[in-house]
């Protein structure tokens, strides 16, 4: 599916691009080539993210990609725009080239048959219509683009947005009102990261004085191996009860799973939550936060389970349930959960991707009640694929509960 969304991608650029800017020729030609090198580009970056030297393909190859994507919307914008300019400048020609006729005074000679007529003065020929709007258009389209990603990538790679939310809870203990979380999700620590995203991201969190800190899942995308240096800020992080962790669907693209990433984090100091839960003590009363695996889990053999982590809870005591992806939430209600902390959407991470994520997750970011329960989803910390972001900057949030 992924190749054939590219392909479809790459071949509407050629023929709006291309084949609607240039004549038969030498520079069509080489265009095509060009276009068809970048094809190439795309699925060496996505497949070359899995070995050591994949960086060097990662950063031309993702960022195209951000620049395919953006040429696309916006020539998809521009098509009845370009309708529209094309019926007019058709109008226009037909009227221009329709003749006027010349007055004669009666009587007025003209040439002699035998006379000479001089011809017309030579002129330049015109730039057709097509040409001139497809190349109106692919410049439009060319700059716009440009400009989103340059921006987009200022935003992934600065400083994380901080969120601060409260969220009141009909059933929390009112010594509890006033617990914090710093929540952070989807840091994606990978081969366009560096030890400096990992150690901000930190500082940032430190600086909030949480006292629960929540690692909402995608934390990595590769080997202990490879990563484990730009994972080792994390046993910095600071918090009065601790950092706690749940699986992602990317610890699950991992080879060999997830389970040597649970011991380095645990090594970390950061435990992580598989199925279970903890109980956190705070002014005398108790909250229950739980954990369960992500649904990518399914097929790895390691299922999140509901009933192992929120069963035989006591009655009336309020549970958080970090889960990565706000689909959850569905399962969640059943059990009673009263907050849900989520992430995954990345906030759609290029509008106005949003809009398709909103198909498939009943919440893109912010806060929102799903089946009567309340869902926190962070737009996460760092970015995956190219390194840009657009209409949905990197976030930490500093979630307070109120009775």
């Amino acid at each position: 599916m992924f190749l054939s969304l590219v392909g479809l991608a790459h071949f509407y650029l050629w023929h709006r691009m291309v084949r609607s800017t240039t004549g038969p020729g030498r520079s069509r030609r080489a265009l095509t080539w060009g276009l068809v090198g970048l094809v190439l580009l795309v699925v060496a970056a996505f497949a070359g993210s899995r070995v050591e030297w994949g960086h060097w393909l990662a950063w031309p190859g993702y960022l195209w990609v951000a620049v395919m994507f953006y040429l696309v919307v916006i020539l998809v914008v521009l098509e009845i725009p370009r309708a529209v300019a094309a019926l007019l400048l058709r109008r226009a020609a037909s009227r221009s080239a329709t003749p006027e006729p010349v007055p004669v005074l009666a009587g007025a000679g003209g040439p002699a048959e035998d006379e000479p007529v001089a011809p017309p003065a030579a002129e330049a020929a015109p730039m057709s219509r097509r040409l001139f709007l497809g190349r109106a258009t692919a410049a439009v389209a060319g700059v716009g683009a440009l400009g989103t990603v340059g921006y987009g990538v200022t935003t992934a790679l600065g400083d994380p947005v901080t969120e601060r939310v409260r969220v009141a809870l009909p059933k929390l203990d009112p010594r509890l009102s006033g617990l914090r979380f710093a929540v952070v999700s989807d840091v994606h620590l990978g081969p366009l990261t560096g030890l400096r995203h990992t150690e901000r991201i930190v500082r940032m969190i430190n600086g909030l004085e949480a006292d629960v800190v929540a690692i909402v899942g995608d934390l990595v995308d590769g080997p202990v191996a490879e990563l484990g240096p730009l994972a080792r800020p994390l046993k910095d992080l600071e918090s009065r009860y601790g950092a706690y962790f749940v699986t992602g669907n990317h610890e699950y693209y991992v080879s060999g799973g997830p389970g040597e990433w649970i011991e380095e984090l645990a090594e970390l100091g950061v435990r992580s939550l598989r199925n279970e839960r903890v109980e956190i003590r705070h002014q005398g009363a108790v909250l229950d936060l739980a954990g369960v695996n992500d649904v990518g889990g399914v097929d790895a053999g390691d299922p999140p389970d509901f009933d192992k982590a929120l069963g035989g809870r006591e009655a009336g005591r309020s549970t958080v349930l970090l889960a990565h992806q706000p689909i959850q939430v569905a399962e969640a209600a059943r059990h009673g959960v009263d907050l849900q902390l989520s992430g995954h959407t990345h906030g759609g991470q290029l509008a106005p991707f949003n809009l398709v994520v909103g198909l498939q997750q009943p919440v893109v970011s912010g806060l929102a009640t799903v089946d009567g329960v309340p869902v926190y989803v962070t737009r996460g910390a760092g970015f995956w694929g190219p390194p840009v972001r657009v209409g949905a900057p990197p976030e930490i949030t500093m979630l307070e509960l109120r009775a």
